[in-house]
């Protein structure tokens, strides 16, 4: 990956979520010093601030699970048009905020790609598949829902906006899925979005796994955004969110990924997705998140510094 202008766009969404505390996220991970680190490997930083959602409309719908509905629509309405107008001046890396947050920036980045005559790929990086409709969610909590709504899923007409362009799920990857509703279960077995588990993590290793993934897009000329969540890692290292699930990835798993993934070139696109700096422990998952960023935009594992604690 080449030196670029990194575009940061605070998402400062906790309302798709079961708890408060992950619209602190695009300030922790500031104060983590993502700025600082991007520029230390010589990207230009443009920070945004913190994106503002769209005036709230009344938009119900008849699963009466569901929450902040007109909240979320909102959110998504707003994202969507940032991302897209971001993604126009360089790489766009969205600090979040609740995974709620996705399906706007998916949907923007999915009309640019659109519009450029590119593949847009996703790897999603979470231990849920968040492929929940309105119609399907139990919990009612919208961060379950971002992928459907992106995928052009049937549920979301009349009310989330119409998508300019669906993602294509023969170009999505999941990795690190351990906690998988069975509505959710049914559409990875039907759809044709490639899953690898832990299992098949623990089995294979993430190297022979993501690589296959790299290789097909660069084969299609393909750009590819990343989706993050904090809990794909191990709650262990990153303890920082509000939906922790035993068995995640560990730190030099994570590193490899990024690592890997800068070695691609093909990354335009990024988000930081569930960090809950109430739940964290003195900053430590914001600096994880930091560290990996740093990883996926050029810091080699001959680069890391020696910490003291």
């Amino acid at each position: 990956m080449k030196q670029t202008i990194c575009n940061l766009l605070g998402a400062p969404v906790q309302d798709g979520a079961g708890r408060l505390g992950c619209e602190m996220g695009p300030s922790a991970f500031r104060a983590a010093g993502i700025g600082p680190a991007l520029q230390s490997l010589g990207h230009g930083v443009i920070d945004h601030g913190n994106i503002v959602p769209a005036p709230a409309r009344d938009v119900t719908h008849a699963n009466p699970a569901i929450q902040a509905l007109p909240e979320i629509v909102a959110w998504t309405e707003a994202l969507s048009q940032a991302v897209y107008e971001a993604s126009a001046q360089g790489l766009t890396i969205v600090l979040g905020g609740d995974h709620s947050l996705a399906a706007g920036t998916l949907a923007g980045h999915a009309r640019r790609a659109k519009e450029n005559g590119r593949k847009l790929f996703v790897l999603w990086l979470d231990a849920h598949p968040d492929l929940h409709t309105l119609e399907t969610t139990e919990s009612g909590h919208l961060h379950g829902v971002p992928m459907g709504y992106a995928l052009g899923l049937p549920g979301f007409s009349g009310a989330f906006p119409p998508l300019a362009a669906a993602l294509d799920p023969a170009r999505v990857c999941m990795m690190g899925l351990r906690s998988v509703d069975p509505a959710e279960r049914r559409v990875l077995a039907e759809s044709g979005v490639r899953v690898h588990d832990m299992r098949a993590i623990d089995e294979n290793g993430v190297a022979v796994l993501l690589r296959g993934f790299l290789d097909e897009v660069e084969a299609q000329d393909g750009v590819l955004h990343v989706s993050l969540d904090v809990d794909f890692l191990d709650p262990d290292i990153a303890p920082g969110v509000g939906t922790t699930v035993p068995g995640g990835a560990t730190f030099r798993e994570a590193h490899l990924i990024m690592e890997m993934l800068h070695d691609s070139g093909r990354v335009t696109s990024l988000d930081l997705v569930e960090l809950n700096p109430f739940l964290d422990e003195r900053g430590r998952t914001a600096r994880l998140m930091v560290d990996l960023t740093a990883s996926l935009m050029g810091r080699s594992v001959l680069d890391r510094p020696t910490r003291s604690f």
